[in-house]
């Protein structure tokens, strides 16, 4: 559990903890209220009240700008504020392994595609959408944006809550549950779970435990953060609906109305737990 210990490699106390939560916390208000003077100064509509013919691709890159703020205010505290090296908040290695991040991104990148093949030949009502006015266009947005929403979250809690916790209770299952559970809550709000129900937040737990799991086990937050990544920027550009969070001018659409189904019972039951099995075994983690 190196990964863990590199808290240590730190300085402050527990008021530099909570005032660096104040930060990333205010980083994000702040973001969010940066895309919302654009959207209804600009575009003349709030973000939270997006009209039928809004500019999908324009709205998306609204809510990823708030990430940017989050993920330089995470970077900043741990140079500024702890006086840790950058890099020990990703990865205990020397350097980050890229390799790592690109064979996770496209592992689960197939996994999904066969799961959408599979969708469609039994049945699942998937429309093709592919509009070439705007796919392009959210190709480059979701490539360059997305990766930075989804490591900001990895940032703030595989990397500087599960290391803090993991300084504080001196436990790796502790860090792993309580980083989980709050990952699963921080959806909360989404509007999928308000559609579905909290059963919906099992999948964002178990999701979570399993990323904490991974960085724990294999010493850095590159499998997770490629896994993640790949899981975000395919519900945009790949396969989407009109009642999730990302809504996109994807290159599918899936009809089917909101409810927790085979895919995401499949996903946290075998799927996720068959990955660590196959990454044990490739790195040959230890213990």
């Amino acid at each position: 559990m190196n990964f863990l210990k590199l808290a240590d490699k730190g300085q402050g106390n527990g008021g530099t903890y909570m005032f660096t939560v104040v930060i990333i916390f205010f980083s994000l208000v702040a973001g969010q209220l940066f895309s919302e003077i654009i959207a209804v100064n600009q575009l003349g509509f709030s973000l939270t009240d997006i009209p039928k013919n809004a500019d999908l691709n324009l709205v998306l890159t609204l809510l990823l700008i708030p990430f940017l703020f989050v993920f330089i205010a995470i970077l900043l505290c741990v140079k500024f504020l702890f006086k840790r090296p950058i890099l020990t908040v990703f990865t205990a290695r020397e350097s980050f392994d890229w390799k790592r991040f690109f064979t996770s991104f496209g592992i689960w990148g197939v996994v999904l595609a066969l799961a959408l093949g599979v969708g469609i030949a039994i049945g699942q009502p998937v429309d093709w959408n592919f509009d070439p006015s705007t796919f392009f266009l959210l190709l480059l947005i979701s490539i360059f944006l997305i990766p930075i929403q989804t490591t900001a979250e990895e940032l703030m809690f595989r990397g500087f809550l599960m290391q803090s916790f993991g300084k504080i209770f001196k436990k790796g299952w502790v860090s792993i549950l309580l980083t989980g559970t709050l990952f699963g809550f921080l959806h909360w709000a989404n509007p999928e779970v308000a559609l579905i129900g909290n059963v919906l937040l099992l999948y964002y737990i178990g999701t979570g435990v399993f990323l904490g799991l991974l960085s724990v086990w294999d010493d850095g937050m590159e499998l997770p953060m490629g896994y993640h990544a790949v899981n975000n920027i395919f519900a945009s550009v790949i396969l989407t609906n009109d009642w999730q969070a990302f809504h996109t001018d994807a290159l599918f659409i899936d009809r089917t109305g909101p409810f927790f189904g085979w895919e995401s019972w499949l996903t946290i039951i075998v799927l996720q737990p068959l990955l660590l099995f196959f990454f044990a075994k490739m790195y040959r983690w230890k213990g």
